[in-house]
Order: C-alpha cells, then structure tokens, then sequence
C-alpha cells in the first residue's frame, strides 16, 4: 500500500531502526518524565513504554489519561541543533504517527494532522505529542518526544475544554485492537525514517509532507493564546513551524497556540 513514506514494511511491521533501543515498563507516573531521567546515562536514542502510566501529562500542564490497552511513550534522544529546529521534531512525530496509522488502518481516508501537535482519525483526535526537554539556553541537552494513541478507548469527552476536537479511540474504528508494544513496532521504523529525513534534508520535506496531511488548510479556524482569540483562514505552516492565519485585519504568525476547528 502506499504509504507517505517510503520506510520498509515486512509483515506489517517496520524492521526495528538500528542503534536505537526500547524499554517496556509494567507502570511509570510518566514516560517523559522517566524518559528524562534516563537520558543522562543513555549513548542513544530509545523508545519507552509504559503498560500504565499514572501521571501522564498533555500541552499546558494538563493531565493525559491513559487507560490499559492505550499507548504511552516516548522516545529520548540528545539533539544537536539549536532549541528552535529540535521543537520541530513535532512534525516529524506528526508524520510518523500518521504513516503508523495508514498502515495499521490500510487506508489514508479520515487521517488528518491538526496543527501544533494532533492526530485526527474520521473527526476525532486518536493521538497528541508532547516534547519536553532539558538544557539552557539555546542548548538542548535532551528531549523527550511523548506520544499518547487511543488505541482500546478514549477519554470521556465532558473531561474535555468546550470546542475540543472530540476523542475517538482506533479500536472503534477498526474492530479491533492492537497492543502498544505492536504499535510501537509499526511507529519505530516510521519515525526513523522521517527523522532521517529531517537530519538530511532539514525541514523543508517534513513541512511539505506535513500541510499534505493538514486539517482544515484553506478554511476557518480559531487560535487561541491565553486570553486572546484570532479567527482566521488556515493560510500555511512557515519554514519555522508557525501557524499562518490571515483574516481582514492581515497575515498573523501564531507562534503557539490552541486551535479549535
């Protein structure tokens, strides 16, 4: 099947990307947070997940619930580019996650990326990311990209802020379910191939790739930024990651900011 990517499927499953290692936990108040914690005394990247995580946070200081079945991790790294090109590791979580699910579903139709940080499946968001790094200044020392999937349910959506995107769980889609540790082995190889991509090639390719996936690109969005609220025409993502809307009173460049659609 084609996939956005070209990484190599054997048997539905990526071959496991090489120098990069993995952790199952039984429970872990967070994978981030651990994730951080192991950084210091690790020489590579690795994926870590957690079978129950009991204080998994979201965007905003917001908590993540977790439920058994659903996927919890994070992949730890220690980046060598400046602070503002390693937040655009977003995107390339973004991608992966989006490659991870086509493949899973065998099928592109409902799978939609909401700008800064969300996976939509038929309407409803199936996946958030949240990086989290540690250093000072403009230097990273490491970042932990965390990456939560409903895969056996979804939280109750009276938890949810007004206008969220509903939650929807990839077990109500598909009929049927799939582990996290099966997950992670589609989302691996995914993810390695576009972070290959974005060290050779810089972000160019990963924002083409990203607005071809884009929810609502050309119509009517709102931005919210603290107490502040633009209404305006989803115009692009820039080369620097940031949301371009334009409306009468011009082109804004929203930095970060919770979208409602």
């Amino acid at each position: 099947m084609p996939l956005s990517s070209n990484w190599r499927v054997d048997g539905g499953e990526g071959l496991w990307p090489q120098g990069v290692g993995r952790r199952i936990l039984l429970e872990v108040d967070s994978t981030n947070a651990e994730g951080l914690r192991l950084a210091p005394f690790l020489d590579h990247p690795e994926w870590i997940v957690a079978r129950r995580q009991t204080d998994g946070r979201g965007r905003r200081g917001r908590s993540w619930v977790s439920p058994h079945g659903n996927f919890a991790a994070t992949l730890v790294m220690r980046p060598t580019e400046p602070a503002d090109q390693v937040a655009l590791r977003s995107f390339v979580a973004a991608l992966a996650l989006f490659d991870t699910l086509v493949a899973i579903l065998g099928r592109f139709d409902g799978l939609e990326l909401k700008w800064p940080n969300d996976v939509l499946l038929d309407g409803g968001k199936v996946a958030g990311i949240l990086l989290e790094s540690e250093g000072s200044g403009s230097t990273i020392k490491h970042l932990a990209i965390g990456i939560g999937v409903n895969l056996a349910s979804a939280p109750d959506p009276d938890t949810l802020e007004p206008g969220a995107v509903p939650p929807v769980a990839l077990a109500d889609v598909m009929g049927g379910t799939i582990g996290p540790e099966n997950f992670l082995e589609f989302l691996a190889p995914a993810y390695a191939y576009w972070e290959n991509q974005f060290n050779t090639h810089g972000f160019a390719p990963i924002r083409a790739a990203w607005l071809s996936h884009a929810a609502k690109l050309g119509d009517l969005i709102t931005a919210r930024t603290g107490k502040t609220e633009l209404v305006g025409t989803f115009e692009t993502v820039d080369e620097a990651g940031n949301l371009i809307l334009t409306n009468a009173e011009g082109r804004h460049t929203i930095p970060a900011a919770e979208v409602f659609l």
